[in-house]
């Protein structure tokens, strides 16, 4: 975790695109719940589409924020894949949860840029709690 002065900022890194969306995503929910605890009786698959990386992490990440507050849980896994420039489909595990101890509100296009550097990406999402 990051000091930020909005609310809460988090650096992910990940040899691929896949791993860096499925990193920032368990990142994101280890911000919220213990993931040791989480049972892993739910897949929800999910697809979102953007107009660059960018804008496909925040919608990943904003889905994922949506099934948890409409479903009242927490996924600790998660599979990414791009079948287009412009698509993420993927799938997150995890079971029901009500007691997020510091919940995300939303994740912002704040200082977001995802950075191919020496073999892998790396990003800096900044999250309203």
């Amino acid at each position: 975790m990051l000091d930020h002065t909005a609310d809460l900022a988090l650096r992910v890194y990940g040899d691929s695109l896949e791993e860096l969306f499925a990193n920032a995503a368990t990142g994101m929910f280890a911000q919220m719940v213990d993931l040791s605890e989480v049972p892993l009786t739910v897949q929800r698959v999910v697809s979102v589409e953007g107009v660059d990386n960018e804008s496909l992490l925040v919608a990943w990440l904003s889905e994922l924020l949506y099934l948890r507050e409409t479903h009242r849980e927490a996924y600790t896994r998660f599979r990414v894949q791009f079948p287009a420039p412009d698509r993420l489909e993927g799938v997150a595990e995890g079971g029901p949860w009500q007691a997020f101890e510091r919940p995300i509100k939303a994740v912002t296009f704040y200082g977001l840029r995802i950075e191919y550097q020496a073999g892998g990406y790396r990003a800096t999402i900044v999250f309203d709690v």
